[in-house]
Parts: structure tokens; C-alpha cells; sequence
């Protein structure tokens, strides 16, 4: 047998695993994906620079990277116990147990899964990849599958002529790789099995089914010319589909809203918990915010306006009653991710609230179905807790899932501008040329826009109509451009009276600083 038959072997027999345990977990329900258990291990594990390094390099792309890297670490170890079941079958077999152990271990951390279900989910795995693995050794070594006849083993040694030797070698050797990718293809589509049986399809179903209450208090109706409408600009709200995510979830945390809850809890006098369906009883608001991450570069796009809807904060602690020293609220989510703020921003921001819908449609999964927190004027990494389970009052001690990780306690979104239109290194035509972006200070709003071309003045920018302090505001400048390359900047000026700082800085600990630059052909 060669090394290669070995390694495919290894191969199609932890793919069997693989599949069979997602097969399960789908089957199940409560039970966690192993592969997505190792993942969030990783993204646990890893240290912050690397985090900020992934999520500056790879942006949206970071977690199906990492899922890809799983796989192909996966596929590496997998050849080497297939080339080790060569002389070592039994400790190839061992290793494939180890490799489940090591999944179930990582399942522990999650506080959805069921010990149990995820012990059963691994150890179903294991027995299929390690029967697979005899099997497939079994072929590749005489040609033939169990229970058939002897004579169509290899005879190698009894062979009297190198045709049928080699005739009967290759009938061998395709018999093995049929025997193998079938087992591989089997093996993907129980691993697409279980995804499909793992209820995102009902989930979706679920949130479409929902009928959102009547706001006792709306937003302000959009005034005309809030909106510029100027191709290639923002648009005032973002589309949800099109709403930036970033958070430490690999696989969004499926939640059936019947036995959802969230507590109110930690350092108050009353401690609660509300069903969801008592949470859509209680009196809701809506509010325009712009939301933004901390890990956005100048002139990124990890920032979003949408109008949102939900219950006050203010509301819930008020019914808790918050106790003397506790200076913080953490949020947790379901999958046990924490983001801590100062509770005096909780009561002193009207629009700081429990959100249960987006744009109008009940809160899509990827952005914290059913139930999230927001909070204006704060980066998400201190206050945008997804698929919220507790809202829990501590004091400034405990920290949340970042802070250890090479980030600031505090958050606060730095007044910030971004250049769309012209995009940069892109190739315009001389004459009138329209430059438009938007610029942001949640809590504070934006009273004003200047744009430099070059080494000429700085030149105020027309303001679209303000909608809220707490959201985005466009801007526009027509620009009479002449021929060459130029180099266009901008900064803002928020409701302070503070300008937008040229003083560079990376994303890490408290968010980047420095005016957007772009650079743009212009041809006569």
C-alpha cells in the first residue's frame, strides 16, 4: 500500500467522522457542532494582536478563514493517521478518538450544549471514522471489500504474468478509490444534512412569523433632504443585509424563542426574568443610531445606520433597582460572550435599549436574534451584547470578552468622517466631479464637513439634513477637478465643537484616528 492510499484513506475516514458527528448534532438539536466547538476555542485562544490582525486583514471573510483552516489542519492530520494505520492501525484508530475528545472537550465551553448529546455526538464520530478507516485498509491491502469472495483478492505473489498482475491491481486499486469517495461524498452530505436539520431554516421561518408592536415612541419621520442620493454614497440607512457583522460567533446561535430568556440580574434589588414574549409586552421605543466597531480602520466600512426598536434600558433597570457600586452592566450573550459598559450610560441615554427589531423587521439572526443590546455613542466591543441572555449589573472589576485581550475598558466612538464618492484609485473625468461620504459622533452629531484636495484650502462640505445626533450625516462638495492625480482629504466637526483629529493611530486599544485620504485619477 502506498503512502497516498494510506493518507486518502485517512482522509475519507476522519471526513466519515466529521460528517456523522454534524449528522448527529443536527439530528439532536442541543447538541454543539464539533467543528464550531474547536473554532471558538481558537478564537478564544488566539492572542489579541492576532484577533486585530485577522479581522484588519480579513474583515467579513475572518470566520469563514478560519472554519477553512479547520478543515484543512483537519485534512493534514487525517492524511498522517492514514499513513500511520500503514504499520499502526490501532494507534491511527486511537488518534481518531483523540480527535473527538479534543472536539467534545471544546463543546464543554459552550453553555447551550447538553454534556451528554455532545459526548454521544462524539463518540458516534469516532466509531465511524475508525470503522471507515478499517474498512478502507482492509481494501486498499487486498482489493476486495468484507464478505466477498477470496478470489478476488490481489495475488500478487501467486500472479504468473505482469498483465493480469497489474489488470488485477488496478481492479484493486479502483475499487479502493470508489469505496473512498463514496465514503467522502456520504460523509459531506450528512455533514449538509445536519446543517439543514439544525433548525436555521425554521429559524428564518420564525423571525418572518413575527409581528412587531406599535412604538410608544417613533423616530423622527426623515426630513426631506436627509438623503442625497448621490451614486456611490451610503445610503442614510443600511440595508440589514448589507449591515457589517463582526463578533466571536463562528456559526450564528440558533434561539427558540419559547425558551428564551432574559435575566436581570447581578448587583440590583429585584432581580427578574423576562420571557420573550413578555419582553414584546413591554413599552418600546424607536431610535436612529449609528453603530460602529472598534476594529474599523479610517475610510472602513464596519460601521452601519439602521433605526431600531426596542425596550429602554432605563425601563429594565429601573424595575431591578440598581444598587449602590455597581458602576457596570455586562452584557452575556447565549453562546457566553460578555461586553461591559457604565450603567450611568444606560440611565442617562433615552435610546439606549434592548432592541428587538432592525430597520423595521424583527432583528435578523446574524445581528442578535432575538434580542441585543444598543447603545449609542460606544463601540460594539463595550456594548453591542447579540443573542442577549442576561443583563447583569457589576462593578467596573470585571471585564468583558476584549478587555483582556489588548483593548480599553471605556469605548466611545471617535468623531469620524469616510470619502465614497470618488472611490479611491478611482479614474474620473475632468470638469464638475461630485465628492460626497458620510461623517459620525453618535451622541454628540456632526455640525460640519471640510474636504482638502491637495494643498489647497480646506473647504466646507453641504451638510445633508440631520436626522439624530446619534446617527451618520452625509456630506457634499462639488469639485471643479482638472487633470493629474490628486489626493483628497476630509474632517469633521462634531456637535462639541471638536475637530476630527489628523493624528494617526491603529485600531487597538480605543479605535483608529486620522482624516481619509483617498487618491484619484483625473483625466481631461
Amino acid at each position: 500500500m502506498s503512502r497516498g492510499t494510506a493518507a486518502l484513506a485517512g482522509i475519507a475516514s476522519v471526513a466519515a467522522a466529521l460528517g456523522v458527528a454534524e449528522l448527529v448534532a443536527g439530528v439532536l438539536q442541543r447538541a454543539p457542532s464539533l467543528i464550531i466547538a474547536v473554532g471558538d476555542v481558537v478564537i478564544d485562544s488566539v492572542p489579541g494582536w492576532l484577533e486585530r490582525w485577522a479581522i484588519a486583514t480579513l474583515g467579513r471573510a475572518d470566520k469563514p478563514v478560519l472554519l477553512a483552516g479547520i478543515l484543512v489542519v483537519s485534512t493534514l492530520i487525517a492524511a498522517g493517521l492514514g499513513i500511520l494505520a500503514r504499520r499502526r492501525q490501532v494507534l491511527a484508530a486511537a488518534g481518531i478518538a483523540l480527535f473527538a475528545g479534543l472536539g467534545i472537550a471544546a463543546a464543554q465551553a459552550d453553555p447551550r450544549g447538553a454534556v451528554l448529546l455532545t459526548v454521544l455526538v462524539g463518540v458516534l464520530g469516532a466509531a465511524t471514522g475508525i470503522g471507515v478507516l478499517f474498512l478502507l485498509m482492509g481494501v486498499a491491502r487486498t482489493g476486495r471489500l468484507p464478505g466477498r469472495a477470496a478470489s478476488e483478492a490481489i495475488p500478487v505473489a501467486r500472479a504468473e504474468g505482469v498483465a493480469e498482475r497489474a489488470g488485477t491491481v488496478d481492479a484493486g486499486r479502483r475499487r479502493f478509490l470508489t469505496v473512498a469517495g463514496g465514503t467522502t461524498a456520504l460523509a459531506v452530505l450528512a455533514g449538509v444534512g445536519g446543517f439543514l436539520l439544525s433548525g436555521r431554516e425554521r429559524l428564518g421561518e420564525l423571525i418572518a412569523s413575527i409581528r412587531l408592536p406599535v412604538p410608544v415612541r417613533r423616530a423622527e419621520p426623515v426630513p426631506p433632504g436627509a438623503d442625497l442620493e448621490i451614486p456611490g454614497l451610503t445610503p442614510l440607512f443600511t440595508p440589514n443585509e448589507d449591515f457589517y457583522r463582526i463578533d466571536t460567533a463562528l456559526r450564528v446561535p440558533i434561539v427558540d424563542t419559547e425558551s428564551w430568556q432574559l435575566q436581570v440580574r447581578g448587583m440590583v434589588d429585584e432581580p427578574f426574568t423576562l420571557t420573550y414574549a413578555e419582553l414584546m409586552e413591554l413599552p418600546q421605543i424607536e431610535a436612529d443610531i449609528t453603530l460602529a466597531c472598534v476594529s474599523n480602520e479610517v475610510g472602513g466600512d464596519l460601521v452601519g445606520n439602521a433605526r431600531w426598536q426596542g425596550v429602554p434600558l432605563r425601563a429594565l433597570l429601573d424595575r431591578a433597582g440598581v444598587q449602590e457600586g455597581a458602576t457596570q452592566l455586562l452584557g452575556r450573550s447565549v453562546d457566553g460572550f460578555t461586553a461591559g459598559f457604565p450603567t450611568i450610560t444606560a440611565l442617562d441615554l433615552e435610546e439606549a435599549m434592548v432592541a428587538v427589531a432592525m430597520n423595521g423587521e424583527p432583528l435578523p439572526a446574524e445581528h442578535g436574534f432575538p434580542a441585543r443590546l444598543v447603545v449609542p455613542g460606544l463601540y460594539g466591543y463595550v456594548s453591542a451584547t447579540k443573542w442577549l441572555a442576561a443583563i447583569e449589573l457589576t462593578d467596573w472589576d470585571v471585564d468583558g470578552y476584549w478587555i483582556p485581550r489588548g483593548w480599553a475598558k471605556e469605548g466611545p466612538i471617535k468623531t469620524q468622517s469616510r470619502i465614497d464618492v470618488p472611490r479611491p484609485g478611482a479614474t474620473v473625468a475632468a470638469g464638475r466631479q461630485p465628492i460626497a461620504g458620510v461623517a459620525w459622533a453618535p451622541t454628540r452629531g456632526i455640525e460640519g464637513v471640510e474636504v482638502r484636495v491637495d494643498d489647497g484650502p480646506w473647504r466646507a462640505a453641504e451638510l445633508a439634513e440631520r436626522l439624530d445626533v446619534d446617527c451618520w450625516r452625509q456630506w457634499y462638495l462639488p469639485w471643479d477637478a482638472t487633470a493629474g492625480r490628486h489626493v483628497i482629504r476630509a474632517r469633521a466637526t462634531d456637535g462639541r465643537g471638536e475637530v476630527q483629529t489628523d493624528e494617526r493611530t491603529p485600531v487597538a486599544p480605543d479605535g483608529a484616528s486620522g482624516y481619509p485620504i483617498i487618491e484619484v485619477e483625473v483625466q481631461a
